[in-house]
C-alpha cells in the first residue's frame, strides 16, 4: 500500500512531501518487473522470430528458445533494458538493507560479519551482471547469483539458530528450498546444454532452455522471500524546499 501526505503551509514554511512505500509492495515490484519482461520477451520470440531465436549451429528442431537467444532480438532487447533498468534500483536497496539488516544482528561476530560483506558485494555483482548481460555471460550471472544464495542461507541458518521468531524460520526453510531448486534445474540445464553441444539431438536444447527459465524462476521466488524478513518495514521519500533569505 502507498500512501502520499501532503503538507500545508504552516507560518510561512510548507510541510514536506512524504511518499510511503511498503516494503511488500517494493519487492513483489522488483522481482515481477524482470519475471513480466522476460515472459514478454520469451512469447515474442516464439511467435514472431521463432527460426532466429531457436536455430543452434546443429540445425536440429528445437521448441523454445533460450534466455539469451529471446532478449538478443528486437524489440525483446528492448523490453528486457527496460525492465531490467526500472527493477535495478530497488534491487539495490534490498541489497543495502539486507545489508544492513546482517550488520545489525552480527556487528563483529565471526563468520557470519565478513559473510555480510561477501553478500552484498555478490548482490551487487548479480544485479550489474543483469544490467550488463550483453558483456557480461549468463554463466558467470549464474555463479554470482549461485554464491549469493549460498551465503544468504548461511546467514539466515545462524538469524534462525538465535531466533524465536517463527517468521525468521519460515524464511530460512523457504530460502533453502529454493537453492535447493535453484541448483537441481541448473545441473539439468547444463546437463541438457551438454547433450545439445555433444550429441546435437533434437529436443536436448529445448530441454535446456526450459531448465534455464527454471533456474531464472527459482531465483526469483528465493529473493521473494523478503516479504517475510521485512513484512513491517517502509520505504520512505521525503522531499522538502529550504526557504532562503536573500
Amino acid at each position: 500500500m502507498t500512501k502520499m501526505l501532503q503538507g500545508s503551509n504552516i507560518l510561512g514554511h510548507e510541510r514536506p512531501l512524504v511518499i510511503r512505500i511498503s516494503f511488500t509492495t517494493c519487492v513483489l515490484t522488483t522481482v515481477c518487473l524482470p519475471l513480466l519482461g522476460l515472459i514478454a520477451c520469451v512469447l515474442i520470440s516464439s511467435v514472431f522470430h521463432f527460426e532466429d531465436s531457436t536455430g543452434t549451429h546443429c540445425q536440429v528442431p528445437n521448441y523454445l528458445p533460450s534466455i539469451s537467444a529471446s532478449i538478443s532480438l528486437s524489440p525483446e532487447c528492448h523490453i528486457w533494458r527496460f525492465c531490467i533498468g526500472l527493477h535495478s534500483a530497488p534491487r539495490f536497496l534490498v541489497a543495502f538493507t539486507y545489508f544492513k539488516f546482517y550488520k545489525t544482528r552480527f556487528a563483529s561476530k565471526f563468520p557470519e560479519s565478513p559473510l555480510s560483506c561477501l553478500n552484498l558485494a555478490f548482490s551487487i555483482s548479480e544485479n550489474l551482471g543483469l544490467l550488463l548481460l550483453t558483456y557480461v555471460s549468463s554463466s558467470e550471472t549464474y555463479c554470482g547469483s549461485l554464491i549469493y544464495m549460498l551465503i544468504t542461507c548461511r546467514l539466515w541458518k545462524a538469524i534462525k539458530k538465535y531466533s524465536l521468531s517463527p517468521e525468521d524460520a519460515k524464511s530460512h526453510h523457504w530460502k533453502v528450498r529454493f537453492l535447493l531448486l535453484n541448483i537441481s534445474f541448473l545441473a539439468f540445464a547444463g546437463f541438457f546444454y551438454w547433450k545439445h553441444n555433444m550429441y546435437c539431438e533434437s529436443g536436448s536444447y529445448t530441454l535446456f532452455a526450459v531448465f534455464e527459465y527454471l533456474v531464472v524462476f527459482s531465483n526469483m521466488a528465493f529473493h521473494l522471500t523478503a516479504v517475510w524478513d521485512f513484512k513491517s518495514r517502509e520505504v520512505m521519500v521525503i522531499s522538502s524546499s529550504e526557504d532562503k533569505n536573500f
